[in-house]
């Protein structure tokens, strides 16, 4: 992993627990967002929201569906900067 992509990842992680109102230490790669942490519908697009302006990329809301997790996010998240 390069380093863009390291500071990507821990940035992603942090915007994430702020909204979700957790510690970073709660979230994993792999624990969903909904099921785990409770985050609704309007917190997801918070997120996205959030993920667009930090890293200045167009996200389309039918990539919701994947980010589910951290890691479903940092794809998301790469695939838009790829663009």
């Amino acid at each position: 992993m390069t380093t863009s992509a390291e500071n990507r990842t821990e940035r992603i992680r942090e915007i994430v627990c702020d909204i979700l109102e957790l510690e970073e230490d709660e979230v994993t790669e792999t624990s969903l967002f909904k099921e785990e942490h409770g985050a609704d519908s309007l917190r997801a697009i918070e997120i996205l929201a959030a993920l667009e302006k930090q890293f200045h990329v167009v996200i389309d809301q039918t990539e919701l569906g994947r980010m589910v997790n951290l890691q479903g996010v940092e794809e998301v998240v790469a695939e838009a900067a790829a663009k």
